[in-house]
């Protein structure tokens, strides 16, 4: 197995100067992003498979075990505040539950039968889309979740750092990292655990964008949890439209924060339309404009570069609930 078998490369490792592994472990990290660059047509065809799944219904299910389960968590939970993905359209599956976000759960990543309990408790099945992540692409927690997620004829998305695995082999969408022997043998959470967040970040990302939650480059779905960013919801207003400030925290206000609506609001919708527009656009403002401009409404004004930036990176708000799937099983959503 690649990512177990040591390196002749890094096998005196512990005599050298600090700064010479410092540049070799960072020699080592461009390696995990050229693995990932490697996989980008795999990336760009399952996302292709799971928009048209998740277009109308479904739920987006993150499965695995340690580190790569970790990397799975961190991904899912991020789409609620930056996407306003559902909640109840997210299910978290990690080995040994919440407890092994923080710490080892021993044995947890091999308990094949509450793996597959899992599956049916939470009813996975064929509206739904599960996407596994195992660096050895065997771990038992995560094939087990992975087999009768396909067996009830869910999608099923596997990512893998070792060739020829079931994880890969198995998934109707595998996704090959090919980051061979780590810098310590073994310890995937290097450039295994780097190109993981990588793909899962792209995967995920592209995903939003093509169901378009993404308007220009800004997170018109943001959920302004925090001062921070309703003022970001702002900025985004008035960057788009060349309305000012007040104009743009009354819209949000009319609105319930949400951007796009509030935006609508600005080309002198009334709510009910804007809603039925957005609605009528599966969502995604700009065919919501193109509708609005068929029945003859104005075209929204463009951008003027004078108009404010959005400033600052986006940093999502704190989550104590993070979707993580509990004793009791969730309700499939529907929007």
């Amino acid at each position: 197995m690649k990512t177990e078998r040591p390196s002749p490369r890094y096998s005196d490792i512990d005599s050298w100067e600090p700064a010479d592994i410092v540049d070799a472990l960072i020699e080592s990290q461009f390696a995990a992003v050229a693995a990932v660059h490697a996989a980008r047509h795999a990336i760009e065809l399952a996302v292709e498979a799971i928009e048209s799944r998740l277009r109308h219904r479904g739920r987006l299910v993150y499965v695995g075990a340690g580190t790569s389960g970790r990397l799975a968590v961190q991904d899912g939970a991020e789409l609620m505040p930056t996407f306003s993905w559902p909640q109840d359209r997210l299910l978290l599956l990690i080995a040994g539950g919440k407890e092994a976000l923080l710490q080892a759960v021993e044995g947890a990543e091999d308990q094949i039968e509450h793996a597959t309990e899992l599956v049916q408790r939470h009813g996975i099945g064929p509206d739904d889309v599960m996407i596994a992540v195992a660096a050895s692409g065997t771990t038992p927690f995560t094939l087990a979740c992975l087999r009768e997620a396909k067996r009830r004829q869910a999608l099923v998305v596997g990512i893998a750092n070792n060739p020829d695995t079931p994880l890969l082999t198995e998934a109707d969408y595998p996704i090959f990292l090919d980051t061979d022997s780590e810098p310590i043998a073994g310890s995937t959470r290097m450039k295994a655990g780097t190109s993981q967040r990588i793909a899962l970040n792209l995967l995920s990302s592209l995903l939003m964008i093509q169901l378009g939650r993404i308007y220009e480059g800004l997170m018109v779905d943001v959920q302004a949890t925090n001062s921070k960013l309703v003022r970001r919801s702002e900025r985004m207003l008035m960057h788009l439209t060349g309305r000012s400030g007040q104009d743009a925290r009354d819209a949000l206000a009319q609105a319930d924060g949400s951007v796009k609506l509030a935006f609508l609001l600005l080309q002198s919708c009334d709510l009910d339309e804007a809603r039925r527009l957005l609605d009528r656009a599966g969502g995604q403002l700009r065919g919501a404009m193109e509708l609005m401009a068929q029945r003859g409404a104005n075209k929204p004004d463009l951008k003027d570069a004078s108009q404010p930036s959005i400033d600052g990176p986006r940093l999502s708000p704190d989550q104590n609930d993070m979707g993580l799937a509990s004793d009791a099983p969730q309700q499939r959503g529907r929007g």
